[in-house]
């Protein structure tokens, strides 16, 4: 049996839903976890009649499709590294280890309460811990997302109103 390189196990036992044509929520957590690791912009399974295409970037997109012949996994090959063109980290060049505050649900980010109110955070501010840095709309709710760092926004990554996705980083602080 092959050994998935990415994976390092059996590509046969590499996901085990036990539904055909479909993976269950740990098997896609999974994934997302394999691409965040690898840093892949997209990932396309095709296993047993089922395929699944999950794309990373500013418009993120998953799709999933059934198809009528059983295909091989075959994991995609990792793309040329080029880091978004909305995503520059300012201190990077400098050598600065930054912290970053990640999406901890998918939904629409907003950066201040209404639209016509201030962010709760952009470059420059002081947060605490417990300070609101953003609200993600999920399902018709309001979250609020607190730091959980204390220290001062270097950057705001994601765009207000954009739709974010599991994990994706929404801010980048120079920890105090």
């Amino acid at each position: 049996m092959p050994i998935d390189p990415i994976l390092s196990r059996p590509v046969a036992s590499a996901f085990k839903s036990t539904i055909p044509h479909t993976l269950d929520l740990k098997d896609i957590k999974e994934l997302v976890a394999l691409m965040r690791r690898n840093d892949l912009s997209v990932f396309k399974l095709e296993q047993e009649g089922f395929k699944i295409t999950l794309k990373r970037g500013s418009e993120p997109v998953f799709t999933t499709t059934a198809i009528s012949a059983p295909a091989p996994v075959q994991p995609a090959a990792a793309p040329a590294l080029a880091a978004p063109a909305s995503t520059p980290a300012p201190a990077a060049a400098s050598g600065e280890k930054l912290k970053e505050i990640t999406s901890p649900m998918v939904g629409t980010f907003y950066a201040a309460a209404s639209p016509d109110a201030q962010p709760f955070a952009k470059p420059g501010t002081e947060i605490a811990a417990d300070s609101v840095v953003c609200i993600i709309e999920a399902m018709k709710v309001m979250n609020e997302i607190k730091a959980e760092v204390a220290g001062t926004v270097v950057e705001v990554v994601a765009e207000n109103g954009k739709p974010v996705q599991f994990g994706q980083v929404l801010f980048r602080i120079r920890a105090k």
